[in-house]
């Protein structure tokens, strides 16, 4: 979620700026090994709109009935080197799951009071420029009894590996380094948009949410292209071997009899799906796709579907000859005018202990800090908080409660005022 000026472009919006002017904007604090060797370019354009001070918080217009909620931080003797995604396995353990930009994940008791993390697995040396690293980790459904589990990273700034693991059979709890087995291999043209997250479904496949390879525009046209895996949701069998494969292709897919599509694709269109989850309520799954220069947005995402990058930024045109015929509009957008420039798609929360909240998508921005509740038919958004922290994920625990990784390092949950 690190991110790179391209050609008038901010991608995962403006962390650069943020480092050069941190004394004046969120202050951000990235020195530390993960991003310490992120090249800042020596000659940098001002944004065409940042103008925000002078404009309205369009992402406010619908929040006449506003909730506010307030951050805590849910383990404050922890602290986390830019931790960018939280799982928690379905193993009756109550322990949490902290995936490091780095390559580490800690693993820690849901404990308020904990104050020692484990290394549960050390990736070694792995590319960690601009929006690389270990982006996303998700357990599989049966994990308490086969000890699988799977990550996204980039071992070089080239490619992007999606791979299984298992825990150690010294029945350690910890991972074990070399069991690595690879299940895809994602080209990335660029070091920025390469997607990341893992998530299970309720069919047991897996879904995997690949960028469109980055660079301004995506003007090689990935994300419409289906005869590579980028700008794509994909989904896998994880639990079958199909002829070379270390994986197999669920029979519905909907381009399984395309040979020359690649069949792994579920949903396509997307400049950089770097956030999303099941509904474990209604099965549904969310998208936050992150845009351009003017719009970020969310998707409820359907077997098949066109979400319109790189012809549409959006509701909006944003090149070819704007037809719009066969492409799914989000359920919900705004505009990056209103000063919310980089969205970071969260959670239907299904917990208890923030009542108000119960089933609706919770979501933030990661340059404005600022987190909302959007009904499922996106057609109220209500603001909860202005955290003023660079909200990199949302995740959950055992219990369904949500909780957000921040780039100070901590993890935080919610209290309602």
């Amino acid at each position: 979620m690190i991110c790179v000026y391209n050609n008038k472009e901010f991608t995962m919006k403006y962390f650069r700026i943020l480092i050069l002017a941190a004394a004046s904007f969120y202050l951000l604090s990235c020195a530390d090994d993960g991003v310490a060797d992120v090249e800042v370019p020596s000659e940098m354009e001002e944004p065409q709109d940042q103008d925000v001070e002078e404009e309205e918080n369009d992402n406010d217009g619908q929040n006449d009935d506003e909730v506010m909620l307030s951050q805590v931080n849910a383990f404050p003797n922890l602290s986390f080197s830019q931790p960018l995604d939280l799982q928690s396995p379905n193993d009756d353990s109550n322990r949490i799951y902290i995936a490091e930009k780095q390559g580490t994940i800690k693993v820690f008791d849901n404990n308020p009071e904990a104050s020692t993390t484990e290394t549960f697995l050390d990736l070694g040396s792995i590319s960690t420029d601009s929006e690389q690293g270990l982006l996303g980790f998700a357990f599989h459904p049966n994990f308490n009894s086969n000890g699988f589990f799977y990550i996204y990273y980039t071992p070089v700034s080239s490619v992007a590996r999606v791979c299984r693991f298992r825990i150690s059979e010294s029945d350690s709890g910890l991972a074990d380094p070399s069991s690595e087995t690879l299940l895809l291999e994602i080209p990335q043209p660029e070091t920025n948009h390469n997607g990341g997250q893992l998530a299970f479904g309720p069919d047991g496949y897996l879904y995997i949410a690949v960028g469109d390879g980055g660079g301004a525009g995506d003007t090689d046209g990935n994300a419409q292209n289906r005869t590579n895996l980028l700008g794509n949701i994909l989904r896998i069998d994880v639990d079958n071997i199909q002829g070379d494969l270390n994986y197999s292709i669920p029979a519905d897919n909907p381009f399984v009899d395309e040979p020359d599509l690649r069949s792994e694709i579920f949903a396509y269109g997307f400049r950089n799906p770097w956030r999303m989850s099941f509904d474990t309520q209604t099965d549904k799954l969310w998208v936050g796709d992150v845009g351009q220069n003017k719009i970020e947005e969310i998707d409820i995402i359907e077997l098949g579907g066109n979400y319109g990058w790189n012809f549409y930024e959006g509701t909006e045109c944003f090149s070819g000859d704007c037809n719009d015929s066969g492409l799914i509009d989000p359920i919900f957008e705004y505009q990056q005018s209103s000063g919310d420039r980089s969205i970071t798609g969260g959670y239907v929360y299904r917990g208890t202990e923030n009542p108000s909240i119960i089933g609706k998508y919770i979501y933030g921005d990661f340059v404005s800090g600022r987190i909302w509740a959007l009904d499922e038919d996106g057609s109220t958004n209500r603001q909860l908080a202005e955290t003023g922290l660079g909200i990199v994920s949302f995740g959950t625990d055992a219990d369904q409660e949500l909780y957000f990784c921040a780039f100070d390092g901590n993890i935080y949950k919610f209290e309602e005022n």
